[in-house]
Parts: C-alpha cells; structure tokens; sequence
C-alpha cells in the first residue's frame, strides 16, 4: 500500500474528502517526524511505538576500494510492533 492507497482507505472508511484525509495523514507524519526529531517517543497502544535509536561511530570499508572509512554517529528512527498489530498479522 502506498500513501495515496493509504489515503482513499482513509477516505472510505471515514467519509472525509480526500483533501482532508491527505491533511490528516501529512499532519500525522509530521508531528511524529518533529516529536522523533525533539528526542520524544510516539507511543501507539497496541499500534506500536516510535522511537529514536542513536548508533555509534565505527569503521567501514569501502566495498569498491577496500579502503577503510570512518563511518560518523548517527541517530536512526526505530519501530517497535505493539501485541495487538503482531497478533493482527499472526492470525490465520
């Protein structure tokens, strides 16, 4: 599913017009971008919650000249599944 199927799905199951489904989506993406961004989690209850994972610098190799490269710290967004979207997609 992409963003304008996960949009007409909105749609359909809220009744909004498809400019407002848009909106409330974007506004959903962007808020959580900027608590993520802000160091907050964004906790779904049984949905899941979003969160930021910091990685430490390290030593790479450049595949193409098996050069050694020093790879910068970063911080990377994390998805942790709640029990009840594992059980969703566990049911049979």
């Amino acid at each position: 599913m992409n963003k304008s199927e996960l949009v007409d799905a909105i749609n359909k199951d809220t009744g909004l017009s498809k400019k407002d489904s848009e909106a409330a989506l974007k506004s959903f993406i962007e808020n959580v971008t900027k608590a993520l961004s802000n160091g907050e989690d964004v906790a779904l209850v049984g949905f899941g919650t979003f969160s930021v994972t910091e990685r430490a610098a390290r030593e790479g190799i450049n595949p193409l000249t098996k050069e050694k490269i020093k790879i910068a710290a970063s911080k990377a967004p994390k998805f942790k599944a709640g029990k009840a979207l594992k059980d969703a997609v566990n049911k049979k």
